[in-house]
């Protein structure tokens, strides 16, 4: 509907200016012949004096209705440019709308993920393989238990159990990923983790690139396993979970209700707080290239680029108790192309 009004507004503003130049044209000639006519009239001398007044009333004429000519052609193109600035605003605001379903619909998946981590650390399973991280027959049960899981949340790529000195004791993909020894103390979420103060927190690292699952990339939520599973109960290990950000996050950005002409021209992007690609509609640029957002409203907006592309952008909101990682849903629309 905004494209609609906007190209009402650009058709009235042409028939308008196209009116106005005719008008325009015939008060010249107006004026030409009214100072033919002043001219032959002087030329007469008495005889043409009657004709003279004539001449000069069709020239007071044309000149008033170039006066007025003038004023309507200023009426038109201010209510042509209002008639524009509104249907801007109502698209911009539409497309930051969508801008934020796309980063809030994402945000949710992920408080999906806080959520399942923190009570998959309470599964006996996990809490038994951290309390006897030694024993063979308990971490293959363990991560049997773990395939079980991954076997109905397909969302994620694996399932860790690390021991408190960050040693992989289990994991739920072990034929695909053999891990079990590998240390991973020097990385962040697992030192976050470590320091939660009780089950109901977690930790999160950004979508990175994972050199232990094939360079795959995925966010990482985490927190402590704690003894008996109890939520304040003593830290004997860390559970992560990888989130298949590959596979997952192209749903998203490619999941908005655009008709087939507008979703040519459209790209749906969703960025970091550092403005980094992290899932793009036409697949392009994601975590190599950052996007240059212009922010006025850090919550949202809209503007226009100098090709009058459209750029509308959110903040994520959050949900629920998942705060999000400052990331930002973003629409560039290409202007539609002239007939």
């Amino acid at each position: 509907m905004p494209e609609r009004i906007l190209q009402v507004a650009t058709d009235m503003s042409g028939q308008a200016n196209e009116k106005i130049t005719e008008i325009k044209a015939v008060t010249r000639a107006t004026r030409t012949l009214a100072l033919n006519a002043l001219i032959e009239a002087a030329r007469a001398g008495d005889v043409g004096r009657g004709f003279g007044v004539v001449a000069n009333e069709v020239k007071d004429i044309s000149q008033r209705v170039t006066i007025i000519t003038e004023e309507l052609e200023k009426m038109f193109l201010d209510l042509a440019f209002d008639l524009e600035r509104t249907a801007q605003t109502a698209r911009g605001d539409r497309f930051a709308d969508l801008a934020r379903y796309a980063v809030e619909l994402m945000d949710r998946n992920l408080y999906e993920r806080s959520c399942d981590v923190r009570w998959w650390a309470t599964d006996a399973a996990v809490v038994d393989v951290c309390e006897h991280a030694h024993d063979d027959a308990i971490a293959a049960r363990a991560s049997e238990r773990l395939g079980v899981i991954l076997d109905s949340y397909t969302v994620y790529l694996d399932l860790w159990v690390a021991d408190r000195d960050g040693n992989i004791i289990a994991n739920g993909r072990p034929n695909e990923y053999r891990l079990k020894g590998v240390n991973i103390a020097d990385q962040k979420w697992f030192q976050d983790a470590l320091r939660c103060r009780d089950g109901g927190q977690y930790a999160v690292a950004d979508v990175a690139r994972n050199s232990q699952l094939r360079d795959a990339a995925t966010p990482t939520y985490a927190t402590a396993v704690r003894k008996h599973g109890a939520a304040h109960g003593e830290v004997i290990g860390v559970m992560g979970v990888f989130f298949d950000w590959e596979s997952q996050a192209p749903m998203i950005v490619k999941s908005l209700n655009f008709n087939d002409e507008e979703r040519e021209r459209t790209r749906v992007l969703l960025i970091d707080v550092h403005n980094r690609i992290l899932a793009a509609s036409d697949d392009k640029g994601v975590l190599t290239e950052k996007f240059d957002l212009k922010v006025d409203d850090p919550a949202m907006g809209s503007y226009l680029l100098e090709d009058k592309s459209l750029v509308a952008y959110a903040l994520t909101p959050g949900y629920e108790t998942y705060q999000g990682l400052g990331w930002r849903g973003v629409i560039v629309q290409a202007s539609k192309p002239v007939k």
